[in-house]
């Protein structure tokens, strides 16, 4: 592997991938702009199910299903969705959505772009690229989602809550501690994941992913419109 060649984790929320409308268009302009920053970077994009896996979780919960069933729905959405943005990168990216971390780390000596989604129940796609990128030893992970930043509080629910620009691992433990649990949790970041990414010390970026323009910048850890997380 080129030691000049930066690996960057990227997790990328699925309700980023496709909007209510299902207009393919912002598909294809995230994977454009991925493809122009590979020169330089290995890109692992992580991709969870969104609003898919949630309605899946939904009629299954319904029907009886146990929470690691639900899981498993949650999981198979992620990797549909990986495979519908491997479809839009094109050759650039590995053929399939990597199963694993050997598998996607395996790949990425091979394509400067893999894709993979969920991998274990009780594991969100944030933990899993919080781990992914703990076993690559990169030292910054991407986490492109529905929100611009981490906020003092839900802003959807707090009209008082603040965004945070720069914040400890620390404090997103506690801020996401307070969040929901059980399959296909909706919220800004997974506490397992803020945990990993603690005990790793990878330098986190939360930012809005429909925001391409902040997102490249902080794929060449320019500054960028979000929150930066680090020790």
């Amino acid at each position: 592997m080129n030691k000049e060649i930066e690996d960057v984790v990227i997790s990328i929320g699925g309700s980023i991938l496709l909007p209510e409308d299902e207009d393919t268009s912002r598909l294809t302009e995230l994977a454009d702009m991925l493809k122009e920053n590979i020169a330089k970077k290995n890109l692992y994009l992580v991709v969870g199910g969104g609003r898919i896996a949630r309605q899946y979780i939904y009629w299954g919960r319904n029907l009886g299903a146990d929470e690691a069933t639900l899981d498993h729905l949650g999981i198979e959405t992620s990797r549909l969705n990986a495979r519908l943005l491997k479809i839009a990168l094109g050759k650039e990216c590995y053929p399939v959505p990597a199963k694993d971390f050997d598998e996607a780390i395996s790949a990425g000596n091979h394509y400067p772009i893999v894709v993979m989604g969920g991998t274990h129940p009780g594991h969100t796609t944030d933990a899993v690229a919080a781990m992914l990128a703990e076993r690559l030893g990169t030292k910054r992970l991407i986490n492109a989602t529905s929100v611009d930043g981490v906020y003092t509080s839900d802003p959807k629910k707090d009209e008082g809550a603040k965004r945070l620009e720069e914040l400890s691992y620390d404090e997103l433990i506690e801020i996401v501690s307070k969040s929901e649990t059980g399959a296909g949790p909706n919220v800004v970041f997974d506490p397992l994941a803020a945990r990993i990414i603690k005990r790793a010390d990878i330098n986190t970026y939360v930012l809005h992913g429909t925001d391409l323009g902040s997102l490249e910048s902080a794929i060449r850890d320019e500054d960028f419109e979000g929150s930066r997380i680090t020790g």
